[in-house]
């Protein structure tokens, strides 16, 4: 009986691994037709003739070359250059440290030394994958391939690409030695913030020669280049340690150190030690993170702000970081002509501004950096532009320079109201003359002077900061409602958890940043219209022809009425209110300062016709500081800077309100509206 059951399932096995043959060979059949039919060959063999004839070209010279891209102000003067210099950094293989090889080696492509510029198996797990996520989501690639990709190919995902990736890694294989591959790729592949190579690394973090790193430092770098964002040292620290760790366990599971070594190495404690000249001020910063967004936006990237969950947000994150960092290496590499909208006197205006007003704060942190920081950022209001931002005070020390005008998110206590309280109100029927009622609220605020007035006009409550009726107004509108206004105009930080009444006071979850708090109240003096904030007016490519250029698209975020209306308002806030005495001489000012609890944050945001300015001040790890609201630092270097920047200037009013209303009453009566 047991034999015959034997029988039996040997007798089905074979039918079924008979079917199978068949099925895949009607694939295989199917696919054979589809290619060649399908047009598919003749891309193939042109995209195999182009794979040749780019490696049959190829000489040493071929991996070392690189281009410099320039920076230029709004005047066309020279900012800043940018080289990835490969030619002045390249090592020959013998003076690459061999611990550098066997690192890269054992996290990056364990079977170098045995295939043929292909991983097969590596391949399939890809396909795998592309086939079902529906696009290439996996990269499989040996380090043949990554040359490949760096120096003849663009970054972007397609089967295309991939294709022919495959046939220049092939005939490279051919044409060079395994040493000889392993020299071009740790000469090419980048480390972020700059540097193209394992020398020029070496020099950028540590300020020393490959050849004198040790081997928690050689891991810590061969870290990076796997994401340069995600692993940038510079501000992701503990990702990069976390991933030195991995490949020297690699190391030693492959047998390339002791587990002595290993476990030295992984004790052993980083210290940065980057040269002075590979500090970038806060234009430059600025000016980089603002270009790579618009290559990002050419390659077709969708930039998102809300996330259905925190999977999907990860998912952005981790495809941001990949385009982002490819898209940095551009600026290096691509020879580009960067045009600027930057004011270099006003730049300069707006750090002395900042530096005379914090100049008797002098502790500094463990690091050397002063710990009272502030920053600013002034934008044109005639055209949108970006025309000076300042990240810190001006400082000489050996390290990161934070640029906190866009990378520092805080909270913006009372500057918020106007934005998502107050102009809000106004499209839906209330008016500077509206009467409120300033009391007590059960489970509410108190105002910062612990008073209470009673009735007055909204145009009073905004003027002098009341808390109460922010509240009030923000609960009628509703949480989300007053939000919508900043997710509108791309504040990036804004939770679920901030639908909350605290949030019309400026308690939000994380907070926002200067960058974007001065494009929001440039929306207010533009009638409401919103434009996204940059720097960059185009950019070409080293003979000139057009890589992008910007126009600044106006985006209708709040009516013309309650924009003006809240203008005005503001315009009593520096005359009559919390910011009185700020004001501009002789030119219409509108202004709102911000304090938030304890005196941790301050903020002055303001503007005329001219330019619009946000100025915070605050620790860069939060605590009180006695003596900051909204009119003392942040509204001294506001006043200090806009007096500067407008003289000889004419001075120009604000458009009025009632125009608009009067307009708006004679058009719908010529139409017959109600």
């Amino acid at each position: 009986m047991k034999h015959k059951k034997k029988k039996k399932k040997k007798y089905r096995l074979f039918w079924f691994f008979a079917k199978l043959q068949f099925f895949l060979m009607i694939l295989v059949l199917a696919g054979l037709g589809y290619y060649y039919y399908g047009g598919y060959a003749a891309q193939v063999q042109a995209m195999k003739k182009e794979a040749e004839q780019f490696v049959r070209q190829s000489t040493e010279k071929t991996f070392c070359a690189a281009q410099t891209s320039v920076v230029y102000d709004k005047d066309g003067n020279t900012i800043s250059t940018l080289k990835g210099e490969k030619d002045v950094y390249y090592l020959s293989f013998e003076q690459i440290p061999a611990d550098v090889c066997a690192a890269i080696v054992s996290i990056e492509d364990k079977k170098f030394y045995q295939h043929g510029g292909i991983d097969y198996k590596a391949i399939f797990r890809a396909v795998k994958a592309a086939i079902e996520n529906g696009e290439v989501t996996q990269g499989g690639s040996t380090i043949t391939q990554q040359l490949a990709r760096t120096v003849f190919l663009t970054q972007e995902k397609t089967w295309q690409r991939k294709v022919e990736e495959i046939f220049i890694a092939t005939a490279l294989e051919k044409k060079y030695s395994k040493n000889e591959i392993l020299e071009f790729y740790l000469n090419n592949i980048y480390f972020g913030n700059g540097y193209y190579g394992i020398q020029a690394a070496s020099f950028g973090y540590f300020n020393v020669e490959a050849k004198d790193l040790d081997l928690s430092q050689i891991a810590f770098l061969c870290a990076i280049p796997n994401n340069p964002t995600l692993y940038d040292p510079l501000v992701n620290m503990e990702n990069t340690l976390g991933r030195r760790d991995r490949i020297l366990n690699q190391m030693f599971e492959d047998g390339k150190i002791a587990e002595s070594a290993c476990l030295m190495a992984k004790a052993e404690q980083i210290t940065l030690n980057r040269p002075e000249h590979a500090k970038n001020n806060y234009v430059e910063t600025y000016t980089y993170y603002c270009a790579i967004r618009l290559l990002m936006e050419r390659e077709g990237f969708a930039f998102r702000t809300e996330f259905k969950d925190e999977e999907e947000k990860e998912a952005y994150n981790e495809s941001y970081n990949e385009l982002y960092a490819q898209c940095q290496k551009k600026l290096y590499t691509e020879g580009y002509r960067i045009y600027t909208s930057m004011d270099i006197k006003l730049q300069e205006m707006l750090q002395q501004a900042i530096d005379e007003n914090l100049a008797g704060f002098t502790d500094v942190n463990e690091e050397g950096v002063y710990k009272l920081q502030s920053a600013g950022v002034c934008i044109d209001n005639g055209t949108g532009y970006v025309r000076a931002i300042v990240g810190g005070r001006s400082q000489d020390f050996s390290g990161y320079t934070l640029n906190r005008a866009y990378q520092s998110y805080r909270q913006p206590g009372s500057s918020i109201k106007p934005l998502i309280v107050y102009t809000p109100a106004l499209e839906r029927n209330y008016t500077p003359d509206s009467i409120v009622t300033d009391q007590p609220i059960e489970d509410g605020p108190a105002n910062a002077d612990k008073s209470y007035s009673g009735e007055m006009t909204l145009r009073s409550a905004l003027a002098r900061s009341k808390n109460t009726i922010a509240w009030q107004l923000f609960e009628e509108l509703t949480p989300r409602v007053g939000l919508s206004y900043l997710k509108a105009m791309n504040f990036s930080r804004i939770s679920p958890e901030d639908e909350r009444l605290t949030s019309s006071l400026g308690g939000l979850t994380n907070g926002v940043s200067p960058v974007e708090m001065t494009a929001a109240y440039a929306a207010l003096e533009n009638d409401g219209d919103y434009r996204t904030p940059t720097c960059i007016v185009g950019i070409t490519d080293a003979d000139g022809n057009e890589i992008l250029s910007t126009s600044q698209e106006e985006k209708k975020v709040y009516k013309t009425t309650a924009a003006r209306m809240v203008t005005d308002m503001l315009v009593t806030a520096i005359t009559e209110g919390t910011g009185k005495g700020l004001g501009v001489t002789g030119m219409p000012s509108a202004g709102k300062t911000g304090t938030t609890n304890d005196n941790k944050d301050g903020w002055f945001a303001g503007y005329t016709h001219y330019y619009t300015t946000s100025i915070w001040v605050g620790y860069d790890m939060p605590e009180e500081l006695p003596g900051l609201s909204g009119s003392t630092y942040p509204g001294a270097i506001w006043h200090s800077f806009m007096e500067n920047c407008h003289r000889g200037l004419i001075p120009a009013d604000f458009l009025p309100y009632v125009e608009v209303d009067l307009y708006q009453k004679i058009r719908q009566d010529a139409l017959g509206e109600d």
